[in-house]
């Protein structure tokens, strides 16, 4: 080899002994969240997505939030509670909808749909099978980004809004079935429970969900007799572990319904259709043979019910009587107990919101956290929902890949 290359294999072993420049990791960029509340304009929505306390935080992480004024008022929140907070009041819906990040329980209506600027994004309820013609359409068409709570999951995988309120629905149909039973309500005058010396009440409950486990548990600590209803003995098995006493189970055998039927108090119906429609497992012959004066509390009416005498009630005229059984219909029954409910849906967005903000907005935080991403039914006006697209008969995309062209 000639000294001329060897001068230069030298100087090049040279070069690569030398100390290199490094590259650094770019941090995240922090994003300042612009974050408004409109009013509940849905029929008897009680609830509040953020209450004080969770305003304070976010305020104090350097977010601003915008809240309508009298938005909190079903809920016993005041104005002054949320400006004390941190909040600004606003005092006209088409202020509130200036925000960047619109955060609301039930869905917007078509009216409130006229307020939103394009490229927004929005947070709330979707219950698409209940949503009017032209919904959608008119979300994708102002390249709307939208998060539905009940496709919303955890780290565990499951969807902490629906538990929520599940849990809290569970344990409220107890108590309004304990009123239902008293002379106040026109009921039988009987203590949902029971006393030494009288036999305790009977409770039937039909779904071993997480509202029926969370029904079966406030009706035996009031020291009630209940029996549980579902055809997955998985469910079944589950529910008696977590309540940890041994109750009655079974499958959804008509016999065995009936039997418990004739002889129960109360009757609680929390079996959830998978799609669409509850099933109806308890027909107009079964309820006829139901004690007079006895309660039934469907809390699967927003899905159609599955007892067959269900008729839709609400919270100014919750009850009607058949064959003297007396029925509280109601959806929505989280709406009763609005504060509570409030501080539950409240403690789920909070953590969302700061993780939003740390990323760097609702894009970055699609990208970095699948759990949040699978509540995306819509990006930037194009349907992420596989099940949505083909309910509202759009055309529907991957998020995963709309999110890997982004950049």
């Amino acid at each position: 080899m000639s000294k001329q290359f060897k001068g230069i294999s030298t100087l090049a072993q040279q070069g690569v002994m030398m100390p290199q420049e490094s590259v650094l990791e770019v941090g995240k960029l922090r994003q300042n969240l612009y974050i408004g509340i409109p009013k509940e304009t849905s029929f008897q929505e009680n609830r509040i997505p953020l209450v004080p306390e969770s305003v304070a935080v976010l305020v104090n992480n350097g977010h601003q939030i915008l809240v309508e004024t009298g938005a909190g008022k079903n809920a016993n929140f005041t104005d002054s509670d949320y400006s004390e907070a941190g909040a600004k009041i606003a005092y006209s819906t088409k202020e509130v909808y200036q925000s960047d990040l619109i955060i609301k329980v039930a869905p917007p209506s078509l009216e409130e749909l006229d307020y939103f600027k394009d490229k927004q994004s929005l947070m709330s309820i979707l219950q698409i099978g209940m949503q009017q013609e032209g919904f959608l359409q008119r979300l994708s068409t102002k390249k709307i980004t939208a998060l539905a709570y009940e496709y919303l999951r955890d780290e565990t995988d499951v969807y902490p809004v629906i538990q929520a309120m599940s849990e809290i629905v569970g344990s409220t149909s107890i108590l309004i079935a304990s009123e239902l039973l008293s002379n106040t309500a026109g009921g039988k005058g009987e203590l949902l429970g029971g006393v030494p010396g009288i036999p305790p009440t009977e409770v039937v409950i039909l779904g071993a969900g997480t509202v029926g486990e969370y029904a079966a548990r406030a009706a035996l600590g009031l020291g009630a007799n209940v029996k549980v209803f579902d055809n997955s003995i998985y469910k079944l098995r589950r529910l008696q572990r977590n309540l940890g006493s041994r109750v009655y189970t079974s499958t959804l055998n008509p016999a065995n319904l009936l039997k418990a039927l004739k002889t129960c108090d109360v009757a609680i119906g929390a079996i959830l259709g998978k799609e669409g429609r509850s099933p109806v497992v308890v027909t107009e012959e079964m309820v006829s043979e139901m004690r007079f004066g006895s309660v039934i509390i469907d809390v699967s009416i927003d899905q159609g019910g599955c007892f067959e005498t269900s008729e839709v009630t609400n919270h100014s005229n919750p009850t009607f009587r058949k064959y003297g059984v007396i029925h509280y219909c109601v959806p929505n029954i989280a709406s009763r107990v609005a504060r509570t409910a409030s501080y539950a849906l409240s403690n789920i967005f909070t953590q969302i919101l700061l993780n939003m903000g740390e990323e760097g907005g609702m894009d970055p935080l699609l990208w970095q956290d699948h759990h949040v991403r699978c509540a995306a039914y819509l990006y930037r006006g194009t349907v992420t929902n596989k099940y949505v697209a083909d309910i509202c008969r759009m055309p529907f995309r991957d998020l995963n890949l709309l999110m890997a062209t982004r950049i």
